[in-house]
């Protein structure tokens, strides 16, 4: 990550909801690009970037949802293997962000995430820290999968918001609600799934018992 001299300076008791107001102040009218944003970001940039691509995605059937769920995989996964600095595709970090979209992100926190800055606090660390850290990031890895698939993003997205907002502020107990609204729904989405295919299959041989006739008429 570049070092600029506007760059935010890593300050871990520092508001988020600060850091997003200080990228959108520091946006031209044409907007910035990507790796504009990564460069204003401080240690916490892995937490910040996946809750600053999040926010758009609380939005149900979001277009274009699943492409920034891509951004928010990518960077989960690093993550995990325990990368210092983001990385993200050329084309991504080459992408401008409209003035429009950062002043509505920060405008959106200020307003519906300030509540977070009032019960957010540095506890149970150890979830948000080395091992912990790795496994709520394969966490939000899996959520970032479920939001690639068609009007799936919200209650996924929920859990990705309070996975980063844990990450970010230190605090184990929003790490364990995200995680378990994220491994709730994947949970039920693999259960739907299940119940699809081995539906599927129970039809398949009930009918092949009971109306072979039927399966051959299909195959014609």
């Amino acid at each position: 990550m570049t070092t600029t001299p506007d760059m935010v300076r890593d300050d871990p008791s520092r508001s988020f909801i600060s850091v997003l107001q200080a990228i959108d102040a520091g946006a031209g009218e044409d907007g910035v690009k990507v790796s504009g944003i990564v460069d204003r970001l401080d240690e916490r940039a892995f937490g910040l970037l996946i809750l600053l691509l999040t926010i758009p995605c609380l939005v149900p059937g979001l277009p274009g949802a699943q492409i920034i769920a891509i951004g928010i995989f990518l960077l989960a996964l690093q993550v995990v293997v325990g990368r210092r600095e983001p990385w993200l595709p050329g084309w991504f970090m080459r992408a401008q962000v409209k003035k429009s979209w950062i002043s509505s992100i920060a405008g959106f926190a200020d307003k519906r995430l300030r509540w977070t800055e009032q019960l957010a606090r540095p506890r149970l660390r150890f979830l948000t820290t080395g091992l912990g850290e790795r496994i709520a990031a394969l966490i939000m890895a899996l959520a970032a999968i479920t939001v690639m698939l068609p009007i799936t993003n919200t209650i996924p997205s929920v859990a990705l918001t309070l996975l980063s907002l844990g990450l970010i502020q230190r605090d184990g107990l929003f790490t364990l609600a995200g995680a378990a609204v994220a491994l709730g729904w994947i949970t039920l989405l693999s259960a739907l799934v299940a119940g699809l295919f081995l539906g599927a299959g129970f039809a398949v041989t009930f009918v092949g018992e009971h109306a072979p006739w039927l399966l051959e008429w299909i195959g014609r």
